[in-house]
């Protein structure tokens, strides 16, 4: 999540889902409107995020405990866990912000056709299913494509740039998420057209990490790529101290991990929290336009 965007941006999409809530309802006192907020993440490591949240959220008149209820639900990395959580928000939110990649989107969209869903995914929406298409979303899925996969090819080039002799690189990623099939695409596309080997490495679990960090130092590879995926960011510690321990030059995911004593990243998670909300404010004046 590359640049930094305005944060009355970020605010935009979640009011477009409050319009939604019926102005009769809420003259009359009824209980809080819900923003049901469904993650893949670990809510130890994204606790930053979840607070950033509520503050753009406070900053734009929706404040928690007073106008607006944030009932969180986090998968911990466990992206099996996705569909439970999902249905039990769809039974009392009024609406749902999908975060953590289309995996977490998915789940949140087979919940519910009629609660109005937000994401923020890496990944195009349209392979995916969420929506019709970029311009015209559709339904009650809309959201922000952050394009990170596209960023692939990026990576591994500020990587060989950092280890200019190295004719090797790893691309650790983790097999449990759909999107995995893309991103080592992606990467392989991106390291024929520099002249070099890509070696992938595959976790899900803490174990597998430390096998796959000892599988990419058995190759020789000069440095390795952390594939953006939720359960990575829940595993950062891990990950930079596995590369510290193999001498193994890695660009991790988000800025977090550098501020741990990373390596190195080209993008940082500010964009998240800002951009959702452009696209929520946008729904809410539409749907405020069309309610006249």
């Amino acid at each position: 999540m590359s640049a930094k965007i305005k944060r009355r941006e970020f605010i935009t999409l979640l009011g477009g889902a409050v319009a939604t809530w019926p102005l009769a309802a809420r003259a009359q006192q009824q209980p809080m409107p819900v923003v049901g907020y469904l993650s893949s993440g670990a809510q130890a490591v994204f606790a930053p995020v979840a607070s950033a949240f509520a503050e753009s959220l406070s900053r734009a008149g929706f404040v928690a405990g007073k106008t607006v209820t944030i009932d969180y639900r986090w998968a911990e990395g466990q992206y099996d866990r996705l569909p439970a959580l999902a249905a039990d928000l769809a039974r009392h939110a009024d609406v749902i912000v999908a975060s953590g990649g289309a995996v977490t989107a998915l789940a949140a969209k087979a919940a519910t056709s009629s609660i109005p869903i937000v994401f923020i995914i890496g990944d195009d929406p349209v392979q995916y299913g969420l929506v019709a298409s970029l311009n015209r979303p559709g339904a009650n899925v809309t959201g922000v494509n952050l394009l990170i996969a596209e960023l692939e090819a990026k990576r591994l080039e500020l990587l060989t740039e950092l280890v200019p002799r190295a004719t090797i690189f790893s691309l650790l990623v983790n097999p449990a998420n759909p999107n995995s099939a893309d991103l080592v695409g992606n990467a392989q596309l991106a390291a024929r057209a520099l002249g070099k080997t890509l070696h992938i490495v595959e976790a899900s679990s803490a174990n597998e990490i430390d096998s796959a960090f000892a599988s990419a130092a058995q190759s020789r590879a000069g440095g390795l790529i952390v594939g953006t995926d939720i359960f990575f960011t829940n595993r950062r510690e891990q990950l930079i101290k596995l590369a510290a321990a193999h001498s193994l030059p890695t660009i991790h995911q988000w800025r977090e991990s550098v501020t741990d004593g990373g390596l190195h990243h080209p993008t940082h998670s500010h964009i998240s929290r800002k951009r959702l909300g452009a696209v929520l404010r946008k729904r809410a004046n539409l749907r405020a336009r069309t309610s006249r």
